[in-house]
């Protein structure tokens, strides 16, 4: 067997790759058309999640020491936390290697920097600190190139292996903004422990997943969730799939929810549907849900972080997915509707194909 990287927390925002002070510091099938009767395979399996951004996004700032005092180019010409850089110098930069590379070859010369602020390109002029300690260039910025963490497969489209994982967007965990991304991937993980959620302080998965053990490509992240392309068919092995309600035919009642809380299997729970919300352009926040499953509430306390993307299900339809837990009440969360779901995920798949 393929040796086990480190545990790894779930989806909470929480980024586990690489974060440096600078410098010192597939495809897809056209989805059908919108009238047809859609059926979905719905997963509850838990997976790694690898996202790398495109561009680095400024999570913080701090001072280069240097000989004539201490000095914060990165703030002083501009940049703000949550700005994605994407080029120095007409130079594309992906990652912290290439922003350092850039910076130690332009050296203390004004620099030009694009960046990306609220869906806006914005431009600044820095030049670079010489860091007295260690003699490299550095804008005193602190930046993040990728995230990794474990979250919940919704569904996959039988036909065309099209997935849709999480019910919400991957954030970053210093500036809350929505992580931009240029690739990704899906891996095979466990659930190796869990926290048990409390009033107050939400529980949560802890899982391990197998750097070399890829099942499939991520596409994009958004509000509404990941998507992309299912690789290996031995997920969906042995399940068939259920036709996606429309939001008429979801009802206040009861329902079950398809999740993995122990190893790699997935099981049902009951959970109650105790309202749904008003339809609202842009809210991700449909449904309330509670659970009532004596087992899920016994391992979990309800709701916990990692669960993000399991599918709800109610009178053989694919109705939604879980998506936030309520802090003081571990019992109760939040739920997307799967045809909002899915609708994200083939408008993703048309810029792919």
């Amino acid at each position: 067997m393929p040796k086990e990287e480190p545990k790894i927390k779930p989806w909470v925002g929480a980024a586990l790759a690489a974060v440096v002070l600078l410098s010192c510091l597939a495809w897809a099938q056209p989805a059908r058309a919108a009238e047809e009767q859609r059926e979905l395979i719905p997963m509850g399996r838990t997976v790694g999640i690898k996202l790398f951004s495109d561009g680095v996004m400024v999570v913080g700032f701090g001072e280069v020491t240097t000989a004539q005092g201490r000095q914060t180019p990165a703030r002083d010409c501009g940049l703000q936390e949550g700005d994605i850089i994407t080029h120095i110098n007409r130079e594309e930069v992906d990652s912290i290697e290439e922003v350092q590379s850039v910076l130690q070859e332009v050296g203390g010369e004004a620099m030009s920097i694009r960046a990306v602020r609220d869906d806006k390109e914005v431009q600044f002029t820095a030049q670079a600190a010489q860091c007295s300690a260690d003699g490299q260039y550095k804008l005193g910025a602190w930046i993040r190139d990728s995230m990794a963490g474990i979250g919940t497969l919704t569904f996959c489209d039988p036909e065309t292996g099209l997935f849709g994982a999480l019910g919400h967007g991957i954030n970053d965990v210093d500036t809350a903004r929505l992580m931009p991304m240029q690739e990704g991937s899906i891996l095979y993980s466990e659930v190796v422990d869990v926290q048990k959620g409390t009033k107050g302080t939400p529980g949560e998965l802890h899982g391990a997943f197998q750097a070399d053990m890829d099942l499939g490509a991520l596409w994009s992240n958004t509000t509404s969730g990941v998507f992309g392309q299912l690789s290996d068919e031995r997920l969906t092995q042995g399940l068939e799939p259920v036709p996606v309600a429309e939001r008429s035919q979801v009802q206040v009642g009861p329902a079950v929810i398809r999740s993995n809380v122990a190893g790699d299997q997935v099981e049902e729970y009951t959970v109650e549907i105790t309202r749904i919300f008003p339809e609202k352009e842009g809210d991700t926040r449909n449904l309330m849900l509670k659970v009532t499953d004596p087992r899920l509430l016994e391992t979990t306390g309800g709701i916990v972080q990692g669960m993000s993307g399991s599918p709800i299900l109610q009178d053989g339809k694919l109705v939604g997915a879980v998506t936030h837990v309520l802090v003081n009440d571990p019992t109760q969360g939040y739920g997307i509707l799967a045809e909002n779901m899915l609708l994200q995920a083939e408008e993703t798949a048309k810029l792919e194909s």
